[in-house]
């Protein structure tokens, strides 16, 4: 069975992260296989090794206080974004939906990064292209030649950003397969299908 990619979820009154823990197929795992660790990684609970990216979704958790849960993938339309080393242009309203900005990629590892620390590293450039437009705004981006990284308040919609951004990926790289120079959405449209959605006049949906 396949054990690509994690998921966690922090409780911020507890100061504990729950994560899935490294190399369990996701067939196999049950609730009590999952780790419960502190934010300087030290396991609370469990008698699983914690997932690899443990450092990477700590990072996260630390930086951003809007973060409640955090979903990582290698879902194959994102990853090849990520692997051809290119932030995902803003082409049609869902990508707007999700997020008004094309998807970001990180700056690469140095190799001092890789070899010192790497997960940590991962989270170090992670909070660092966050903060270029805040956990909020910005609900996912793409690792260099790695894959995507999401979150949200809870684990739930942490799913739900990461199945959302893996169809944005793949009608982005079907629309420049059609037409290589595809224009970005016209930015009234993008903003009114965002705003419409996330902004402080949402009307989107029944509450």
């Amino acid at each position: 069975p396949l054990t690509w990619g994690n998921a966690s979820g922090i409780d911020r009154g507890e100061g504990v992260v729950a994560i899935k823990p490294s190399g369990v197929g996701y067939d196999q795992l049950t609730a009590e296989d999952i780790v419960v660790v502190d934010l300087d990684g030290n396991v609370i609970t469990g008698t699983r090794r914690p997932s690899t990216d443990t450092p990477t979704h700590l990072a996260l958790y630390r930086a951003f206080d809007e973060i409640g849960a955090v979903v990582h993938t290698h879902s194959p339309w994102s990853c090849a974004w990520a692997q051809a080393q290119r932030e995902i242009p803003v082409l049609g309203t869902t990508h707007a939906d999700l997020c008004a900005q094309p998807i970001p990629l990180t700056r690469p590892l140095t190799e001092d990064e890789i070899a010192a620390d790497y997960e940590g590293a991962t989270g170090t450039v992670l909070v660092e292209t966050i903060s270029e437009y805040g956990a909020e705004e910005l609900p996912c981006a793409l690792v260099r030649g790695h894959a995507p990284f999401c979150w949200a308040p809870t684990p739930a919609k942490a799913v739900e950003v990461a199945v959302t951004l893996e169809e944005v990926a793949r009608m982005a790289l079907l629309t420049t397969l059609l037409e290589p120079g595809a224009e970005p959405l016209h930015a009234a449209v993008r903003d009114k299908h965002h705003e419409r959605k996330h902004g402080p006049q949402a009307y989107y949906g029944q509450s």
